[in-house]
């Protein structure tokens, strides 16, 4: 199957900003830009310009969601209910084609997260990959026998209801749907609505971090007992925190209580191999050749 010489589209489209990339078959990011996520229509005029600008062969999308990623199905391609104002029910898929007719892959953000972990970073082939994105929002992806699990759509393990820490009863969570879910405990945005400082402005040594790495440990464990994975990642800008996953890892075992055999936590409970927050970018190449070899095939 030829592939050289052709050119892959990467669109990473995260609720805060939008990232696009041009490379070719050998995965060499060319170009690449990124610009604020406003409304539908400013948005996606920028990235279909962007895009324009070179003759590409396919389209790799992850994008932030719920979204229908089920082919056949009605709200395939679509932004669905999204928290996201003014997105909800848009057609992605088909905004983008009606300037750019090319085969696309359309998926989650962290979706492509995991699966360009899965094809570049931390595993061996048919190997077990869970990704957390910790960031505005939470998301979870998981690839199982080199597919993504889902089955009417995708995961939504974000929004799993969690135990509360000790020190974190009296937070009502900033998840306008279900408050204290994994969301809306553990998101950029509940370390603001309990400190009134920006996350990233949050000192090291402040107690915010253990309720954090409390609620990452419970989620490593939920999945954990749901997958059996053979590595869980934490990808965003808040799992970035200097010792938050070495805070992260001690809780985890506390759960554990050795009733489950365990690999080297860690080299169980990681960061991504990735850098840069690439993980989704180059998810997002590979995948658009995958949606290339399938439209040549047919």
């Amino acid at each position: 199957m030829v592939v050289e010489g052709k050119l892959l589209g990467s669109i990473e489209a995260g609720g805060t900003k939008f990232v696009c990339a041009i490379a070719d078959a050998n995965f060499n990011v060319i170009e690449q830009t990124k610009f604020k996520t406003t409304n539908p229509v400013d948005t996606m005029a920028k990235t279909t310009a962007f895009f324009q600008q070179f003759n590409v062969s396919a389209i790799g999308i992850g994008s932030f969601g719920p979204i229908g990623i089920k082919e056949g199905q009605d709200d395939y391609g679509f932004i669905t209910k999204t928290p996201k104002v003014g997105w909800s029910d848009f057609d992605f898929v088909g905004s983008l084609k009606a300037a750019i007719n090319v085969p696309v892959f359309f998926t989650t953000d962290v979706n492509a997260s995991v699966y360009g972990e899965y094809e570049f970073g931390t595993v061996k082939k048919d190997q077990t990959l869970v990704y957390f994105t910790l960031g505005t929002g939470v998301g979870v992806g998981v690839i199982q026998g080199g597919s993504f699990v889902g089955g009417r759509s995708h995961p939504e393990i974000g929004h799993i209801i969690l135990r509360k820490h000790p020190d974190d009863v009296n937070f009502a969570g900033v998840c306008r749907f279900h408050g204290d879910c994994l969301e809306g405990l553990a998101s950029g945005p509940s370390l603001a609505a309990r400190t009134g400082i920006a996350g990233e402005n949050i000192s090291d040594s402040d107690p915010v971090w253990d309720i954090i790495a409390y609620y990452i440990a419970q989620a490593a464990w939920s999945v954990t007992l749901s997958f059996r994975p053979d590595k869980i990642i934490f990808g965003g800008s808040v799992s970035g925190r200097p010792g938050l996953l070495s805070k992260a890892r001690q809780q985890f075992a506390q759960m554990n209580n050795d009733y489950l055999p365990l690999p080297d936590l860690d080299n169980y409970i990681v960061h991504p191999k990735i850098e840069n927050n690439g993980s989704a970018t180059y998810g997002d190449l590979a995948l658009a050749l995958f949606a290339l070899q399938k439209a040549t095939v047919k």
